[in-house]
């Protein structure tokens, strides 16, 4: 026997990732189990590392009595119950960045293979054919390159694409000025991204705000001689819209990589003349597959030794002389950013968290993790907590502080979040009751006195104190069946704006929305779940 660590690796590894795990502990390499044999197997393991092949699945994570951690070689984690792993006090951990070069590479490829008609014209030679008239091409030299999130990978395709003379644009409202501007990349808004790219590349995660990101709506935008690239992930896009827009010559031509279905069901779309497209390929080169290997085999080991892991999927415990007392501000901050991230403009460039009362710097420092790691929910190409939202905020070009002794309150603790962007800096305070309650006092400038919870909508007036405009948004809510818990006013008026908040139980769809912006006055509106 050895009181080294097991290892069970369950798909295959590149040998480099393999040897540091051999360093590690002791390495069983079984590819290819199922659950009831893994659910055998797992047992007196001490880590379990899959790639995609295999699925770590609750019942399996029920007896892995000794697993302290499984890892993932590649980017996502659909093959592991993370929620079950949490439960468990498991660590779960990726590769996020390993597949960044050549998931970059594989877009620059599909936008240049529909630039020059490359398929088609390879497919008419090796058919017998010389056909030099029915593919011609364009140069992408001078061209507009539009690319959706400029995270890694969108930062790396915008780099090879100034290597190709192009003129690059980006929208991503979770990176600063500065940051796109030392990448040579001007950040635009996505209705003007759309409008003025000749190709327009896709890097975004898919959430429920994103998924049909790109549908009849953005498609009518495009010039119809731009093409749409998409190598991120299938549902960003609806293949019904893009194949109705590419059949009506709306689109000049697709590259996809990434499909709703994997398989998909219907090749209608990818039969199109149109189209290229490939099954899934962008990670698939040997140095990515070497890269994901050892960034996991070396994050499994930090884990066995006791140590932090690079990028965690899900939260480890708070460290136990801070728990208890950080922990209940979580809500608070949690909250905050999910209104600044409501309230959120363009060119994001600092955020900042200032506490009162017996809020040390130390504690402000977790709770900004916290903090940030909801204000970019759902923005990033990585999988995001709070470990690695500060690391994925600096890559962005993003400031980060954090200071004690802001407002202070005679009947609680202040917490204020103070988000800066092109449009300078804006602050969201809260108030945390000594009964445990959480109380929302500032938004942008307003001072109100409402309960941080459930779903709030925010309607800016230009003409504040309009009579009967209370009535004709409850009416509106009402039509709608969304039940009205609450109504407040803000006490002050900013730029000659007021605003009132509305607690709702349901939450605001686009029909509604639509229908609240017709109301007399009503400048902006906006709604948020705390």
């Amino acid at each position: 026997m050895t009181d080294r660590p097991r290892i069970l690796v369950c798909d295959p590894l590149a040998e480099d990732g393999l040897e540091i795990l051999r360093q590690a502990g002791e390495v069983d390499v079984i590819p290819g189990l199922g659950e009831a044999e893994l659910i055998a197997k797992v047992p007196g393991y001490d880590a379990l590392v899959v790639r995609s092949g295999v699925k770590i699945t609750a019942p399996i994570i029920a007896v892995a009595d000794s697993v302290r951690v499984i890892a993932r070689a590649g980017v996502g984690v659909d093959n592991i119950d993370v929620a079950a792993a949490t439960h468990k006090g498991i660590v779960v951990v990726n590769s996020p960045g390993g597949n960044t070069l050549s998931t970059a590479e594989h877009a620059i490829a599909l936008m240049l293979a529909l630039a020059r008609k490359i398929p088609q014209a390879n497919a008419s030679l090796v058919a017998g054919k010389w056909d030099r008239k029915s593919f011609m091409g364009h140069q992408v030299t001078g061209k507009t390159l539009g690319v959706v999130g400029l995270g890694r990978i969108g930062s790396e395709v915008a780099r090879r694409a100034r290597g190709l003379e192009m003129n690059v644009q980006a929208c991503d409202p979770f990176v600063s000025q500065d940051y796109a501007a030392a990448s040579g990349v001007t950040l635009v808004d996505m209705d003007t991204l759309l409008r003025t790219s000749d190709y327009v590349t896709l890097h975004a995660s898919l959430t429920d705000d994103t998924r049909g990101l790109i549908g009849t709506e953005q498609l009518v935008l495009m010039k119809p001689t731009a093409c749409l690239i998409n190598c991120a992930r299938g549902g960003l896009i609806d293949e019904a819209d893009l194949k109705v827009a590419l059949d009506s010559g709306q689109l000049a031509g697709a590259a996809l990589d990434v499909f709703v279905k994997e398989p998909p069901e219907d090749f209608a779309l990818v039969q199109l003349p149109s189209v290229v497209a490939t099954p899934h390929l962008a990670a698939s080169t040997q140095e990515a597959q070497e890269v994901v290997a050892v960034d996991v085999a070396e994050q499994v080991a930090a884990v066995l030794r006791g140590e932090m892991p690079r990028w965690p999927v899900n939260a480890p415990t708070l460290p136990a002389e801070l728990a208890a007392d950080v922990a209940r501000f979580l809500p608070v901050v949690r909250g905050l950013g999910r209104l600044q991230q409501a309230l959120l403009g363009s060119g994001l460039r600092r955020v900042e968290l200032r506490g009162s009362g017996d809020l040390t710097t130390e504690k402000l420092h977790v709770l900004l993790h916290h903090l940030l790691a909801s204000l970019m929910e759902g923005q990033t190409e990585e999988t995001l907590n709070f470990i690695n939202a500060a690391a994925l905020a600096r890559e962005r070009g993003l400031e980060l502080g954090e200071s004690a002794g802001g407002s202070a309150a005679p009947y609680g603790q202040c917490l204020e979040c103070i988000v800066t962007d092109n449009s300078g800096p804006r602050t969201a305070g809260a108030l945390l009751l000594d009964d445990g309650s959480v109380r929302l006092v500032e938004v942008a400038g307003f001072r109100c006195d409402l309960e941080m919870a459930g779903k709030v909508l925010l309607l800016w007036n230009d003409q504040p104190g309009q009579p009967g405009f209370i009535g004709r948004l409850g009416c509106l809510l009402g039509d709608a069946e969304v039940s009205l818990r609450g109504i407040q006013v803000a006490s002050n008026l900013v730029n000659g704006q007021g605003l009132l908040l509305a607690q709702v139980e349901n939450d605001v769809s686009p029909a509604l929305a639509a229908d609240l912006a017709q109301l007399p006055g009503v400048a902006r509106i906006e709604w948020v779940a705390f």
